[in-house]
């Protein structure tokens, strides 16, 4: 079929923004709930893809578009491609942004209880010690043991004090895990 009658689009839409990154939706109803840190790095990346990589891939699609032929020019092609992308990403973060709720942990009053922001030491039924750290959707990151707060263990951990005992509910049945230790990160000191 001609390319002229074909709409091009990619998978992702508009419609297809809160499927970015592979960032679960927020659930109805719920927060956006995100740490300061995640917060600042998110707009850093907002800043960054606005001032520094957008700006780029426009001067080489300009460029690629002034070679001529468009329809076989791989510059143009992929700088129209790539822009897309940069555009979908700063449609996704401005939402994101928009409705997130920042969240402070380092000023949270309960500190032997579990709530969004804290870290957690639990063991399991086999005696073996777990840490991990509740934070917000956008922050998710397993190789460093930071967790959604609408993931199961964050659930099942979250109002919990040390010494309890929770359900925490897996695919294998219900296992009981431990509260070893909360933590949350330091209180910040105004230098004002």
């Amino acid at each position: 079929m001609n390319k002229a009658f074909v709409k091009e689009t990619s998978s992702s839409d508009a419609d297809d923004d809160d499927l970015e990154s592979n960032a679960p939706p927020i659930p109805p109803g719920a927060k956006n709930y995100i740490t300061p840190a995640g917060y600042q790095r998110l707009k850093d990346e907002l800043l960054h893809l606005i001032d520094v990589d957008r700006p780029d891939v426009v001067r080489l699609v300009s460029w690629a578009a002034s070679n001529g032929d468009r329809s076989e020019n791989g510059d143009y092609i992929y700088g129209k491609r790539r822009l897309r992308e940069i555009d979908r990403r700063v449609r996704f973060l401005t939402k994101r942004l928009d409705i997130a709720e920042v969240v402070d942990a380092s000023k949270q009053e309960n500190i032997d209880q579990v709530f969004f922001g804290a870290t957690v030491d639990y063991a399991t039924k086999d005696g073996s010690e777990h840490r991990l750290t509740i934070v917000g959707i956008d922050e998710v990151d397993l190789d460093h043991n930071k967790v959604s707060w609408i993931s199961p263990i964050a659930r099942a951990l979250v109002k919990s004090r040390i010494g309890d005992v929770v359900p925490l509910h897996t695919p294998a049945g219900i296992e009981q895990i431990e509260i070893l230790d909360v933590t949350y990160p330091p209180r910040q000191t105004s230098s004002h």
